[in-house]
């Protein structure tokens, strides 16, 4: 329940990102920030959330977060978008006011779906642990 919760979080975080950004200052129809919204999210939840975020910290989730939704973006923004704008730089705003809000939105995926785990596996197995000790003089 906590992953859909996040999921919808996510979508309406995306979404407002996109119409603030592509709907006003660009033009941009609903329907076509709906569609990329639709495809971005759950994209970026498995990848950038899940994934990279469960096993590195946040300034790295966000860089890959920023990567995915300029691209993905770019790449469905070109096929769906039918206004004459340049493309790129509506992709590349908008993945950078995205990061921004995944940047607080891995916080709360981290303290809700996460729920406290470990997020670096390698250390539970204690056969790689080191043991230290003071040496002595013989």
């Amino acid at each position: 329940m906590e992953h859909v919760k996040a999921l919808i979080i996510k979508f309406i975080m995306v979404t407002a990102v996109l119409w603030v950004i592509l709907g006003l200052f660009f033009g941009v129809d609903f329907g076509e920030i709906i569609t990329i919204s639709v495809i971005l999210t759950p994209l970026a939840y498995v990848i950038g959330d899940l994934l990279v975020l469960r096993y590195f910290n946040n300034m790295i989730a966000t860089i890959a977060d920023f990567g995915l939704s300029f691209i993905t973006i770019w790449l469905i923004g070109a096929a769906v978008i039918n206004e004459p704008i340049s493309v790129a730089t509506a992709s590349l705003i908008s993945a950078l006011a995205i990061s921004v809000g995944e940047w607080f939105y891995h916080s709360y995926v981290n303290a809700q779906v996460f729920d406290g785990q470990n997020k670096d596996n390698r250390t539970l197995n204690e056969s790689f642990s080191t043991e230290f000790a003071e040496e002595t003089d013989v």
